[in-house]
């Protein structure tokens, strides 16, 4: 496999984030990969494991993180393959959706880690709900926000299907300027640089490319019965179960319902619609996201 790796010199200075790297190898042989992750406060507490999804990076949770740690939680964010710090497959049909379920199962079972609050948003939802479907032991409550776990069942969205469109078209595809377009506080310069900063030209962007075309939009799509089977585990857990999401997303518009709905654990939760909170709410309210999710862990 043929991977391409940034450069660190492109990390550095970053604002807000200056989390020590961290590095696990996922896969074997040659097809073995460097994947990269934040890993702040006490070893011993339990983590808030924090995934993000397309097309940003662990940066995303820079705001977050710290109050964290500062209310003695372990925080913990990767970077998927493809994205941030970890390696980037150059070819497109190194991408799949089982193959970013297999990286990111890899590397938890390495982490080994217990007790864990999950927050999962956009594709960390697609692959961190899988997660918890094959291993609910590992896992003691989740967040969920502005995400879904899509099965082909239903028909896309007509926003999502202009996203998928654009995300095959753009030329340059600018991650930062994307995440630009999925907020309402809008991002400095320095932010939009930072997002772009893993990317330093076309090669790299092979994962960022092929994301959206690997969300199951009919039935017969690889993922979808995998989908489904993780749909019947999850309906039977009773962890606690948190949504929240942004009001101005209009992707993700109505889906934290689907999970109130479906989700035993969801029931009498203090759900949360921010309403000045875009697709990435974390960089929208991302404080205010750390704190009901401190609530949230408190009270359950």
């Amino acid at each position: 496999m043929k991977f391409v790796r940034t450069e660190d010199s492109r990390f550095e200075g970053l604002q807000d984030y200056d989390f020590a790297p961290q590095y696990l190898t996922v896969g074997q042989g040659a097809a073995a990969l460097r994947m990269h992750y934040v890993d702040e406060g006490p070893r011993q507490a339990a983590p808030v494991l924090m995934l993000h999804g397309e097309p940003t990076w662990s940066y995303l949770y820079r705001h977050m993180i710290p109050l964290f740690t500062a209310a003695g939680h372990r925080a913990v964010a990767p970077d998927l393959i493809g994205f941030g710090r970890s390696d980037k497959p150059t070819q497109r049909s190194d991408y799949s959706y089982q193959s970013h379920v297999d990286w990111l199962a890899d590397w938890l079972v390495q982490m080994d880690l217990q007790r864990i609050t999950l927050i999962c948003q956009d594709w960390g939802g697609l692959l961190g709900l899988r997660l918890l479907a094959m291993m609910p032991d590992r896992f003691a409550r989740l967040v969920v926000a502005n995400t879904a776990l899509p099965t082909g069942d239903q028909p896309m969205s007509e926003a999502f299907k202009s996203w998928r469109a654009y995300s095959q078209a753009a030329d340059p595809f600018n991650a930062g300027r994307i995440v630009y377009g999925g907020t309402i506080s809008k991002l400095t310069e320095a932010e939009v640089a930072a997002y772009n900063a893993p990317f330093p030209d076309e090669t790299y962007l092979a994962g960022a490319r092929q994301f959206p075309m690997l969300v199951p939009d009919n039935p017969d799509d690889p993922a979808a019965q995998p989908n489904r089977d993780a749909w019947q585990v999850l309906r039977g857990l009773d962890l606690p179960v948190l949504t929240a999401f942004g009001a101005e997303d209009k992707v993700m518009a109505g889906i934290d319902g689907v999970f109130q709905k479906l989700m035993p654990g969801a029931s009498g939760q203090p759900h949360v619609l921010f309403p000045a909170a875009g697709h990435f709410l974390q960089e929208d309210v991302g404080p205010e996201l750390a704190r009901k999710t401190l609530a949230f862990i408190a009270d359950t």
